[in-house]
């Protein structure tokens, strides 16, 4: 019986290469810290990292936590998909609330019709490493995303405050990552840095790897701001004439849904998923409203201690 294509994929040398190298970094993160924790928002990124975490210490568990920061404005089909992904991998999850850093005063809800609660993400995000006295966290970044997370490490040093100098990394030479630091520092690490978002799909299709089903093509009523087609929920500020209409969409990318932007799409399986991406002329990040706000938003965010 002939091999399929994601079969091939699977054992292709570089898909090989790029898996070897995150489970490499993944498990050199468990080696040379404390206390790890796995940042999980329920996209594809992070669920991608979650079964790499599961191949790069079984048959024993996963040895970290899953950290998710709950915004509030989530996609009801990402927390359905979080809580049954940490239920068959069996980790321990933890969720922290921008809405606990609402009301204690920490952050400020913004207004207008483009609020949105991502940015927020950053002092509820801090507060939860220092509460669970995290010195490494691991997310799902990666290079080819935005030009501000072509910047980064493997292993991102993060000071006291959990602030990012794009100017004071340390040089990654022959896979050698330096995780020292001093007391109250911090690392963000990026096993996926070198993988593209076709990577991803080419490996959630070779091994078999659920995703929820917001990345199909699916109805959806959407309104459309700004050149991008935003999902029509109870937490979007509206716009006095914007009409909500129902199209046939999906996402690239998964994340607050005041600012996680959608496509018109048909595609309904993963083979249809990954022809449309290698397609496509623009970026994933390119729908996320919030990347948009200025030119340097990102790293804007980044340098104040954001994901």
């Amino acid at each position: 019986m002939q091999p399929s294509s994601a079969d091939s994929y699977a054992g292709s040398s570089a898909m090989k290469e790029l898996e070897e190298e995150a489970i490499y970094v993944i498990r050199e993160t468990a080696a040379q810290f404390e206390r790890p924790a796995l940042l999980f928002s329920g996209g594809k990124d992070s669920i991608v990292l979650a079964h790499l975490s599961k191949r790069a210490f079984a048959p024993a568990p996963i040895p970290f936590p899953l950290l998710h920061i709950d915004t509030g404005h989530n996609f009801s089909e990402t927390l359905v998909f979080r809580d049954m992904l940490v239920e068959e991998l069996g980790v321990k999850l933890h969720v922290r609330y921008v809405q606990d850093s609402i009301d204690a005063g920490l952050v400020q809800e913004e207004t207008g019709p483009n609020r949105s609660r991502n940015a927020l993400q950053t002092v509820t995000l801090l507060k939860a490493i220092e509460e669970l006295k995290l010195d490494a966290c691991i997310g799902g970044a990666r290079r080819d995303e935005e030009k501000a997370r072509a910047k980064e490490r493997f292993f991102s040093h993060r000071n006291t405050q959990g602030q990012w100098d794009p100017k004071n990394q340390r040089p990654e030479l022959w896979n050698i990552y330096n995780g020292r630091k001093y007391k109250g520092e911090q690392f963000r690490v990026f096993p996926l840095s070198n993988w593209t978002e076709l990577d991803v799909w080419g490996y959630i299709e070779a091994r078999r790897i659920p995703v929820p089903s917001l990345y199909f093509s699916h109805e959806r009523l959407v309104v459309e701001r700004e050149g991008g087609l935003l999902a029509y929920t109870d937490y979007l500020g509206t716009i006095e004439g914007e009409q909500p209409e129902l199209m046939r969409v999906r996402f690239r990318t998964i994340g607050d849904a005041t600012c996680t932007g959608a496509v018109v799409s048909i595609a309904e399986s993963l083979t249809d998923v990954i022809a449309e991406i290698a397609a496509s002329r623009t970026s994933e990040r390119g729908t996320r409203v919030d990347d948009k706000r200025s030119e340097s938003a990102m790293e804007d965010r980044k340098s104040k201690g954001y994901f």
